[in-house]
């Protein structure tokens, strides 16, 4: 296939596709998945080898936010039954870390709702990242708080803290259709902030929300311009009492050639599976990992995961390797923090274009809301 041919050539030399290409990526029939994979997987070889690295989430303030995006269980506005508290102090922030770090993860991700932190807030973080800090040396540190202001992001580095995520979720020319109490253009306000501070920047997409091709190419090429060191991709988790709890859109089909374009256009950057692999890829997450070179261990922010064991042997059955804190997750020509670009696509043959599949029944079975881990007295999964 010419033009999977065209984009692996790219991506080993880091150039970028052009928005024909990536568009093609997503466009192709599911006879040829497994080498629309196959040709990702070669690029992400290249630059990450067989290394998956692993990521955990604490929770430290769960619902009671002002925001109301639309595809968030922590919205205003909210009827999903989640957990709700306020503020985690610092040592029971540090105790859910280290169950995440003592299964696997070389990076903790601190997460708070909230349309972004007071200063006090800041403060508050800062000594949980001190606290988690002088328990695991060696372990990464991300802050995901929402909106800075400034200063704010200089003060997180300060304290210790080695990334800052915010993502950019979708297309600017879709964004007010899921958000309307801030802009996009503030997310990429707080992720520039985040940069000039000197923390590595993390940005990613949610897809399944019932955006068009043309969004995910606009929200990705978006994000290679941005050029943050990791990009999450999340799919959407249509949790009951959002306004987003009946777009069930995605096929696992669907979520890997959404992934092998972000791996094609993004080709030396940390690419993450996130929110909604379980729900969406199911039985076919093994195969992600041949685009993606990070995941997500255990538990979400309000939704859980399979269990980390099963994380970990997914991982190991699948021929990858758990990355260590003694490895460097960027190549070196990016210097530990940054993206580049690739990607690739000949036009697309002309041929009878394939029967759109028919979406699956929403499996709302797969949905469940954490009643573990931080916020509450049970151990938490990892």
């Amino acid at each position: 296939m010419d033009l999977l041919n065209t984009l692996v050539d790219k991506g080993l030399r880091r150039e970028l596709p052009t928005r024909e290409e990536a568009l093609a990526v997503l466009a192709t029939s599911d006879d040829d998945l497994l080498d629309v994979v196959a040709a990702a997987g070669k690029v992400r070889r290249q630059w990450f080898g067989r290394r998956v690295k692993l990521n955990y989430l604490v929770n430290l303030k769960s619902g009671l936010c002002p925001e109301d995006c639309s595809y968030c269980s922590q919205r205003l506005g909210s009827k999903a039954e989640i957990l709700k508290y306020t503020w985690l102090k610092p040592d029971e922030a540090s105790k859910a870390a280290a169950a995440g770090v003592a299964g696997g993860a070389k990076r903790v991700c601190l997460v708070a709702s909230g349309r972004g932190p007071t200063d006090r807030d800041v403060d508050r973080v800062s000594k949980t990242i001190e606290a988690i800090k002088d328990r695991h040396e060696d372990v990464e540190v991300c802050a995901c708080l929402g909106l800075l202001s400034g200063g704010q992001a200089e003060k997180l580095r300060a304290a210790g803290a080695d990334a800052y995520n915010h993502n950019l979720n979708t297309s600017e020319a879709t964004y007010g259709k899921i958000t309307s109490t801030h802009t996009y253009a503030d997310r990429v306000d707080t992720v520039q902030q985040a940069q000039a501070a000197g923390l590595s920047a993390c940005s990613g997409l949610i897809a399944g929300m019932g955006e068009s091709d043309e969004d995910l190419i606009d929200v990705v090429f978006a994000l290679r311009d941005l050029d943050p060191d990791s990009v999450p991709v999340n799919f959407l988790i249509p949790f009951e009492g959002t306004p987003l709890a009946k777009e069930w859109n995605l096929t696992p089909q669907r979520a890997l050639r959404i992934l092998a374009m972000v791996r094609f256009v993004c080709p030396d950057v940390e690419v993450r599976l996130a929110g909604g692999r379980e729900v969406h890829l199911r039985t076919m997450q093994p195969l992600a990992l041949h685009l993606v070179n990070s995941i997500f261990l255990g538990d979400y922010l309000t939704s859980e995961g399979q269990a980390g064991q099963t994380d970990l042997e997914m991982i190991a059955d699948a021929g990858f390797e758990v990355e260590g804190t003694d490895t460097t997750t960027l190549p070196q020509h990016r210097g530990g923090g940054c993206a580049s670009a690739c990607g690739d696509a000949a036009e697309a043959p002309a041929e009878t274009p394939a029967a759109v599949p028919e979406v699956p029944a929403a499996r709302t079975d797969l949905v469940s809301v954490r009643r573990r881990g931080a916020g509450t007295d049970l151990a938490p999964n990892a």
